[in-house]
């Protein structure tokens, strides 16, 4: 074996040695390489004469460049797979929460009188958070919170905070429609009992998507996360605290409806307002003069 040889292979036996105790376990080598290496090498044929190396050009071209690229790539890789792996286990341990809610039977008279569970709608990744009381006659029919005309004002004002409801995540303090029996429209508020039963459901929900801020649609939603009832005209625009999230209450978009005065919508508004400057949204001049007199 030549010196030149020796040296070579000694570098490239030192190199794999390299990546071995930086955890890397497989190599890329090419075909032609293998090829190169399984040749024997031919011994000088005198003293007189030089010794042949010409096998070790190919190890040398070939080699070293295949080597190297494989360094970097396992790290990314296990970067990927444990952020996959994070994400399939959010997206499970939803699917196992929503199924739950779908099969839950807890308060009977709710179960027997519901046409759907409403469990909640957008992206479990969201930031925003909004938490209204309890589904209606439409939510209840389709399946899906604030889809009557309460939703659409709701989806309205999201839409000009400058984001799409399926970017925020919506859902109910109570997952069924409160019975209303003997009556053929209208809705009840919930019982005190029937928050307490089901807002379990919401606390994992919460604890899953881990929203930056909550948004509490009227008194009975305020009711429902704080336990204070003081009143939303004294609460809305107030900023409170729900299991570490900040928590701003404001009044419910029904409200809105049977009231349309512009500074109550302000008010709505303002409130608002301060969930964009607390996510850090960009907020333009046209935003803040909304709903203000000319």
């Amino acid at each position: 074996m030549s010196d030149d040889y020796r040296q070579l292979l000694d570098a490239t036996i030192q190199h794999l040695e390299g990546l071995k105790s930086r955890g890397v376990r497989h190599v890329a080598v090419s075909p032609e390489t293998l090829r190169a290496l399984a040749q024997p090498v031919k011994a000088p044929i005198s003293n007189s004469q030089p010794p042949i190396t010409k096998a070790a050009p190919p190890v040398a071209q070939t080699t070293v460049p295949k080597v190297s690229p494989p360094v970097v790539a396992p790290v990314m890789e296990k970067s990927k797979i444990e952020n996959r792996k994070s994400e399939l286990g959010k997206v499970a341990a939803f699917a196992a929460l929503r199924e739950r809610a779908m099969a839950c039977v807890k308060c009977p008279h709710l179960a027997a009188s519901r046409k759907n569970v409403v469990f909640g709608v957008g992206n479990i990744d969201a930031q925003l958070m909004f938490v209204g009381e309890a589904p209606g006659a439409d939510e209840d029919e389709q399946g899906e919170p604030f889809v009557g005309m309460a939703g659409q004002l709701l989806t309205k004002i999201i839409e000009a905070m400058g984001v799409k409801r399926s970017d925020v995540y919506i859902a109910n303090i109570l997952k069924c429609r409160p019975d209303t029996p003997g009556q053929t429209a209208g809705n009840r508020k919930p019982r005190p009992e029937e928050m307490e039963t089901c807002i379990p459901y919401l606390h994992e929900q919460i604890d899953l998507i881990k929203p930056k801020v909550l948004v509490a649609l009227g008194a009975t939603a305020v009711e429902g996360l704080l336990g204070k009832t003081h009143g939303i005209t004294k609460l809305r625009g107030q900023w409170q605290e729900y299991r570490g999230t900040p928590l701003m209450p404001t009044y419910h978009p029904a409200y809105l409806l049977r009231n349309q005065a512009m500074s109550e919508k302000r008010k709505v508004w303002e409130d608002m307002l301060q969930v964009m400057e607390k996510l850090e949204m960009p907020i333009s001049t046209k935003q803040r003069n909304f709903f203000l007199k000319a």
